[in-house]
Formats: structure tokens, sequence, C-alpha cells
């Protein structure tokens, strides 16, 4: 599992869908709180709690009494005030989502479980082996963690020095699914987390772009004036071909819907 949320500071304007699965309860009431006083946070807070709200499961209460507190707390939420002004407080129940299910499973948390974790999640749900999961679960799944399979009898499944011990070895954590008396392996290891690189322009002394960074920092070529009396029978052309662009060709193939 990933250890940055215990070095890593977060407040609401730096938070993410994905780095939301960092905090905990108690962040989240330390932001709001902190966030009641900026103007800009206030202004767009809706969106703010809309990221807070696809890890966090959260209830407004009425007063903050013992009577409705106990029941919000039996189910695992804290309960807290944060400020909304200088003259009146909300009294928030916060939950982490818990991820319990395959179909809790998403891009933006998928790498905020560790390889155990997920292999208790798929133990959870499991009856036919991995191909039993749809393929956008697979596909969630495999975009942070390193993912194989082998299906072998019982008695050679654990070969000594077999894919099995390799596997363990270099890492990975195994879920077992009995088929008969074939055992489906499954081996599961968090990916390393990959840095994509920025592109990096100069500017010049007024902040502009320069403009070799503007067209590509390709060397200049000299062009000759066009004459007319250069153009003959053998090098003029009446035909070319015009390129399509793949992107239109998308555009006119098929639409689709945002994300749920």
């Amino acid at each position: 599992m990933k250890q940055s949320s215990s070095k890593q500071v977060f407040n609401l304007k730096t938070l993410t869908k994905s780095t939301v699965w960092d905090i905990q309860e108690n962040d989240v009431f330390r932001m709001l709180d902190s966030g009641s006083k900026d103007v800009d946070i206030k202004d767009n807070l809706r969106h703010y709690i809309d990221i807070i709200r696809s890890a966090f499961s959260m209830e407004e209460l009425s007063e903050d009494k013992p009577e409705i507190r106990k029941p919000y707390e039996k189910q695992g939420y804290k309960v807290g005030t944060i400020s909304i002004d200088d003259n009146s407080k909300m009294i928030l129940a916060i939950r982490k989502r818990p991820i319990m299910r395959v179909t809790d499973l998403t891009y933006e948390n998928i790498r905020h479980i560790s390889a155990t974790k997920l292999i208790e999640v798929l133990e959870r749900n499991f009856g036919g082996g991995w191909d039993s999961l749809s393929q956008s679960i697979q596909d969630i799944i495999e975009s942070g963690f390193d993912i194989s399979t082998t299906t072998l009898p019982k008695d050679r499944l654990h070969k000594k020095g077999g894919m099995y011990d390799k596997k363990v070895a270099d890492g990975y954590e195994v879920l077992e699914v009995e088929k008969g008396t074939w055992v489906e392996a499954i081996f599961a290891k968090l990916k390393p987390e990959v840095i994509k690189p920025r592109m990096k322009f100069d500017l010049d002394e007024e902040g502009e772009l320069s403009e070799d960074e503007h067209f590509g920092n390709q060397e200049e070529e000299e062009i000759d004036d066009f004459n007319e009396d250069d153009i003959t029978e053998d090098n003029y052309r009446t035909t070319f071909t015009i390129e399509s662009d793949p992107d239109e060709e998308a555009e006119e193939l098929s639409e689709f819907g945002s994300d749920e």
C-alpha cells in the first residue's frame, strides 16, 4: 500500500479523486475547517465536497446529541464539527468507503490498496477464477497490479522450484481457486509507480516561448524565390493525396458518453 499519506500533508486545493484515498476522516475535518477561512474554497465548496464524497460517505447531522451520534458511530462514522463562518457550524458524520467487493475497485483507488488487500477482495468475490471477472474490473486491477495466472493439478502447483515458488519469492501475493482436482493460482504484485515526464520549454527574457519552441526547434531551410520558369513538364504534378485526420475519423465513427 502507498505510504505517502503519513508524509504528505494534503489540503483541499491539492486534493484529487486519487489522492483522497490517502487521507482519513480526521484529515477531512481538518481540511474543511481550515478551508472555511479561504474565500476561493468557499466559492467552490461543492467541487471539493464531490472529490471527498468519491472516497467518503458524508452525512450532515441536525444536532450533536448522543442519541444522534451513536447510531453513526456504531457504523464506523466519525462525527465532528466544522465552521461555516464566524456564526454558524456544521455537524458531519464521515466514514471512509470500504473496499470489500470487486465492484468497489476504481481506477482512482486501485493503487491505494496492497496486494494482500486485493487478494482478500478477490477471495471474497471469486467463484470461477480470474476469467469470471468482467473485462472492466480486470482492466482496473491491471492498471495498478501485475497479474498472472496458472492452472495446474493440485499435486503439481506447489512443485519445488516451480512457478509458484518463483512468484512468491519475487514478492507476489497468491490466491488459489479450486477447480475440481485442478487449482487456478492468481498472482498479484503492485506495479511500481511511473512518473510521466513533462515537456520543458525555454522562455525568452519577456517570458514568451522562443521562436524555436513555437516551431519545434527545426533548422531553418533556405527557400529560393518562386520562379514560374522553373516549372517543367517533368516536375509539375497535377494530383496529390490528402491524408485524413485520424482524430476526425474517430469522432465520426463513435461518440462516447461520460463515465459514471
